[in-house]
């Protein structure tokens, strides 16, 4: 009995270190450059940068590890994506009135406009595949 509890522990404590490393890894991860079809989003154009097409919008911090990881997924989005169509990224923490109209409480939210109605919205890390085929499903 008390072997097998000193391997559980030994096992519960190599988790934990490696999820901290994870973390810790992740944390530190540069930010990935945008594709130059995403568009920057702040409180004064956001508006008018979602009022006309579909439009998905990622709110989204540097600090975010999550967020982090939805960068490269976004990008191909973008590249991806038809006319009347576009990516738009909105960081949380300069952009404080959208994020609060649109009652953003955790990140990485994706919400999809369509000429400037919220449709849909999604909360945490989501496929090129799925996003493409939600945003492929409005017409």
């Amino acid at each position: 009995m008390g072997i097998g509890i000193l391997f559980g522990a030994t096992i519960l404590v190599m988790f934990a270190g490696y999820v901290y490393w994870s973390f810790h890894k992740m944390k530190n991860m540069p930010v990935m450059a945008d594709h130059k079809n995403i568009k920057q989003l702040n409180d004064q154009n956001f508006n008018q940068q979602i009022k006309k097409g579909i439009v998905l919008v990622d709110f989204w911090a540097s600090w975010c590890a999550p967020c982090k990881m939805m960068a490269p997924v976004l990008n191909d989005v973008a590249d991806a994506l038809s006319s009347g169509k576009s990516v738009g990224k909105v960081n949380v923490e300069v952009a404080k009135a959208a994020s609060a109209k649109y009652n953003i409480r955790s990140i990485p939210t994706m919400v999809l406009f369509k000429d400037g109605k919220e449709i849909n919205r999604y909360v945490g890390i989501k496929t090129k595949e799925f996003l493409l085929k939600e945003m492929n499903g409005m017409r």
